[in-house]
């Protein structure tokens, strides 16, 4: 059982994470800062656009920073949203606690307007805590509405759920989440990045660069 800083308790044997395994967070936080890539000689195509990425503790690690990496590379404004209290958030790497990353907007203060589009990680805390979050549903709810790409990676498809948008839908997502994908009226594809109108999937983070291609291609359609 994961008791983090939200004080919610997590019983991991009830779902298969991205990475299996779920000690207890027992060490000193880790900053994650995304490492240079050399893209600042290369043609921006997101310059200018607003990127939210919407997390708690527990995301998938590589799922939030390297999306953020390659979008930011591309010229995007990318800005992690979370309900989380504090400052930073906790993320999960392999077996256990990865590193922090800053908060850059409360949820309360989060105008969804103001994004381009919207990410949504993985991991199993992360999604399981927001899916009964009925303001980071409402959040999510209102990007989508409007038209914008959302994009949702591994478990991230939870939230895709009980914000109302999985009925009628392809996507894809980490293969145990076939069935609730399927309960909720979307039909699940085995493939690296499903796009079915404004709503992007993948299924891990071996996906990750195909996903981040194609929210890049969502905004310069």
């Amino acid at each position: 059982m994961i008791v983090p800083a939200s004080g919610r308790h997590y019983r991991m044997s009830l779902h298969l994470p991205c990475t299996a395994g779920s000690p207890p967070f027992n060490g000193h936080p880790r900053t994650l800062s995304a490492p240079s890539d050399g893209a600042s000689d290369m043609a921006q195509r997101l310059s200018g656009k607003q990127i939210a990425i919407l997390a708690t503790h527990g995301f998938e690690q590589s799922e939030l920073t390297e999306p953020k990496r390659l979008l930011e590379a591309e010229g995007a404004r990318v800005s992690v949203v979370s309900p989380a209290k504090e400052a930073t958030i906790k993320g999960w790497k392999d077996k256990d606690w990865g590193g922090v990353v800053a908060v850059d907007l409360p949820l309360d203060e989060a105008d969804a307007g103001r994004f381009d589009a919207l990410v949504l990680p993985g991991g199993v805390i992360n999604p399981d805590t927001l899916r009964t979050d009925e303001a980071a549903l409402g959040f999510i709810r209102s990007v989508a509405e409007a038209g914008k790409p959302v994009a949702a990676i591994c478990h991230g498809p939870w939230l895709l759920i009980n914000s109302g948008l999985a009925d009628g839908r392809e996507l894809t997502s980490w293969p145990s989440l076939q069935q609730d994908l399927a309960n909720a009226g979307a039909k699940w594809r085995n493939a690296e990045v499903v796009v079915d109108g404004n709503v992007i999937t993948s299924r891990k983070p071996d996906d990750i660069p195909a996903f981040s291609e194609a929210v890049v291609k969502a905004l310069v359609a």
